[in-house]
């Protein structure tokens, strides 16, 4: 495969910024006041042992390419084996890690132009101050100087963190998770970051997934409640949402396939647990449980405060085989359309003007955006417009989303930004590109005379500053 002999610029001070000198200008001038602050992560998947522990990352390849699907599922569509890329093996050697590296640097040229490429060249300019591109040539010689720059002191994760300017992460837990890693960074004396878990009760509300039942005997085992029946279900899961509110948490995440969210009177509730702890609930049961219980779990964050965060309609595991060969979370996720309207309609009518609940709404179908999201956040008190998420985090879908919303919902209707990122050295390059979509955005008002830029700058620091720790309680 040929390479690119011409200097590899490092990433321009102007990036993402409009063409136009006059609006690049006021983009400049306000993206100064936001560049500096620090990152609040109010959804992500980095595993809080990561920074418990404060190991050296293993190598290059840990680092930047196993845990990041975005990186992982385009070499993947290109031909390039996820074997071939250390997928689904918990350890590589150093050999097999080099190899993964040189595909990856042989391949570079599959991300030109992507969201990818752009977080890729700021991490590696920003964090290890390589500017050149990679290539079959330079593999070994690159992956030599990360992996120096790993083996010292100041490229452990706690110090990255401080460098990256973190100020919260979110993590993503499971409700039976103990979060201990969680409360060793609580009692540490030497730590002075902040992480917090998320709830995640995906596989507890679906009574149709593989393990079901098995996920069920285990909340009973965490809350010490039992779970045989739908009672004590309700009970446990309160419970544990209990215990992760002692333990920092402000949200809970949920991911399903729609939105759906029809109360069953308590008798039907009662006759479809039972089925499903059976295994005799038939597939329509199974849509109708998970839908009263995602209503459930609104009711119950009226009582705890936790933020409900819905990031619904992916396909799990698409690709079977590949599921079968290297397990989930392995980049075939894919989209699927939504509707939210009526869908949230029955949560809504209850919950949708209590002053207890913060609803955030991610999409991956941005049809909805315009059509169901803003208008429903451009109504009630409670409903909040989530970042692009997965798909859309990229600079040309932000840029619609901007125009899809604000009209409609309006600034402060919005909750920040989320990286959503399992890679750790991706996190500041997401908000570095955030923060600049956003000031490109307000210069473009500023520039029509649609607002000050005085009013440009404080919404852009509401945005990156003010709105994450209010909509989500940080």
């Amino acid at each position: 495969m040929s390479t690119v002999s011409a200097p590899y610029p490092a990433p321009h001070p102007d990036r993402l910024f409009p063409a136009d000198p006059g609006v690049r200008s006021v983009a400049q001038r306000i993206h100064r006041t936001v560049r500096d602050e620090r990152i609040i992560s109010p959804h992500g998947h980095v595993d809080a042992r990561v920074l418990a522990d404060d190991e050296a990352f293993p190598d290059p390849v840990g680092l930047l390419v196993t845990p990041d699907h975005y990186v992982t599922r385009l070499l993947h569509a290109n031909g390039i084996g996820l074997d071939q890329l250390g997928i689904g093996r918990c350890e590589l050697s150093e050999v097999e890690a080099r190899s993964v590296w040189r595909v990856v640097c042989a391949n570079w040229d599959v991300f030109r132009g992507t969201p990818v490429r752009y977080w890729f060249d700021v991490e590696l300019a920003g964090i290890f101050g390589i500017t050149e591109q990679p290539s079959v040539d330079n593999a070994d010689a690159l992956y030599d100087r990360i992996a120096d720059c790993l083996s010292r002191h100041e490229f452990r994760p706690r110090r990255l963190y401080e460098r990256f300017g973190i100020d919260v992460l979110a993590t993503t837990d499971d409700p039976c998770d103990d979060l201990s890693a969680h409360a060793r960074l609580a009692a540490d004396p030497s730590w002075s970051g902040r992480v917090v878990p998320t709830f995640r009760p995906d596989r507890y509300l679906e009574p149709a997934l593989p393990g079901w039942r098995q996920a069920v005997d285990r909340l009973a085992v965490a809350s010490d409640i039992d779970t045989g029946d739908y009672e004590g279900f309700l009970r446990a899961l309160r419970e544990r949402r209990r215990y992760f509110v002692d333990h920092g948490a402000t949200a809970a995440d949920h991911s399903h396939e729609d939105v759906g969210t029809h109360p069953l009177d308590a008798d039907e509730a009662r006759r479809i647990y039972r089925a499903a702890l059976a295994g005799s609930a038939t597939p329509s049961e199974a849509v109708a449980f998970r839908r009263h219980m995602l209503f459930e779990m609104a009711r119950m964050s009226t009582d705890d405060g936790l933020v409900m965060m819905l990031h619904p309609a992916i396909r799990r595991n698409h690709h079977r085989p590949t599921e079968t060969a290297f397990g989930p979370d392995t980049g075939h996720d894919l989209p699927l359309r939504v509707e939210f309207t009526d869908a949230l309609r029955p949560l809504l009518e209850n919950f949708g003007t209590h002053p207890n609940l913060n609803l955030v709404l991610f999409t991956v179908d941005e049809t909805t955006y315009s059509r169901d999201i803003a208008p429903l956040a451009g109504f009630y008190p409670t409903v909040y417009v989530g970042a692009p998420w997965w798909f859309l985090d990229a600079p040309d879908a932000i840029r619609r989303f901007h125009g899809a919303v604000t009209e409609t919902a309006g600034y402060r209707k919005l909750a920040g930004f989320v990286d959503d990122t399992r890679g750790f050295c991706s996190i500041p390059a997401r908000h570095d590109m955030a923060r600049r979509l956003d000031a490109a955005g307000l210069a473009h008002l500023v520039a029509e005379h649609r607002l000050t830029e005085d009013e440009a700058v404080v919404i852009a620091r509401e945005l990156v500053c003010d709105q994450p720790r209010r909509v989500f309680k940080l």
